[in-house]
């Protein structure tokens, strides 16, 4: 197994954990939690931007009104994401959070052929309309939708949109991100605090090192798929992202005990196959394509005379 792949099973393998991590802060509320994780995050990741001495990458992206505005966008869409997904497994949702990510790849699919004009293959649309099928099989038997898989699959899709315009790595994206959030969020930690509300002086050790880890364990897994992303195939990638959210599943099932009837087996069954039949043709199409290109070299190689 070489570098990069062990660099991105890291990054998926962290992120599967995620859920234990949060519950630990169960006591502190979702928005507080983010905050911190806001705050924490910027100050990590800019510390290792300074280390680096690429301090003037970020301040070159500030001073440029357009890819200021990008980024404020990201950050808004990153703020709800975090947000719904902490609130979301520590409201005891930890199945329906592992939904939205197991779809997301599909909804990225749907939002590149409505806002990028992208044409899918006639059977990519066949996953597409699986995925909704299953999405729609579990509104109708509970009768309401999976409202935190859809926000988490959708903000983190329009995400993946926004930052496709974006000129900076992803460190020093998230660390323009937290830093266009930060402001808001360490005035209302503040306040919270100066009240008596807030958990970070008002709690214990280990809630207040939590908090603070909250950066750590947010940008570490970042740089570990950066690293993984840059040295395998993108197809590797789509395989590979697939853990997080399997472990996220099997945690709330058996480690919290969250309900997975036979009513939920069905439409995630759905939305497997789904992602089945896309990684599929997203591979053979890809050997259909490399296929000419090994053969072109292949003659081309045959056809060059041996010196002697």
């Amino acid at each position: 197994m070489n570098k990069g792949t062990l660099y991105a099973l890291g990054a998926y393998l962290m992120w599967g954990v995620f859920p234990i991590y949060w519950k630990l802060l169960h006591e502190v509320s979702a928005l507080e939690i983010i905050f911190h994780r806001i705050l924490w995050s910027f100050i990590f990741v800019l510390g290792v931007i300074l280390s680096r001495r690429e301090g003037h990458l970020l301040s070159r992206a500030f001073a440029k009104p357009r890819t200021l505005f990008v980024f404020v966008c990201s950050a808004m869409l990153l703020g709800v994401n975090w947000l719904t997904y902490v609130w979301g497994v520590n409201a005891g949702y930890i199945v329906e959070t592992s939904l939205g990510y197991f779809i997301n790849p599909l909804v990225s699919v749907l939002l590149g052929v409505v806002f990028l004009r992208e044409r899918l293959r006639p059977l990519q649309w066949l996953p597409v309309v699986l995925a909704a099928g299953g999405v729609i099989f579990l509104t109708l038997r509970y009768g309401a939708l999976p409202w935190i898989a859809l926000v988490l699959a959708f903000t983190f899709g329009m995400y993946g949109l926004v930052k496709k315009t974006s000129p900076l790595e992803s460190l020093h994206s998230l660390a323009m991100e937290t830093g266009i959030l930060v402001l808001p969020a360490g005035l209302f930690l503040v306040y919270w605090e100066a009240v008596g509300t807030g958990s970070f002086l008002h709690s214990n050790g280990q809630v207040r090192l939590l908090m603070i880890l909250s950066g750590l364990v947010t940008a570490i897994p970042l740089l570990l798929f950066g690293g993984g992303a840059r040295r395998i195939p993108l197809s590797m990638i789509g395989i590979l992202q697939y853990i997080a959210p399997t472990m996220q599943l099997l945690i709330g099932v058996w480690l919290y005990h969250e309900p997975f009837d036979q009513t939920r087996l069905v439409g995630f069954a759905l939305i497997w196959l789904a992602l089945l039949l896309y990684t599929l043709e997203g591979i053979w199409e890809h050997r259909r394509r490399e296929k000419p290109w090994s053969l072109a070299r292949e003659a081309s190689v045959r056809d060059v005379p041996i010196e002697r």
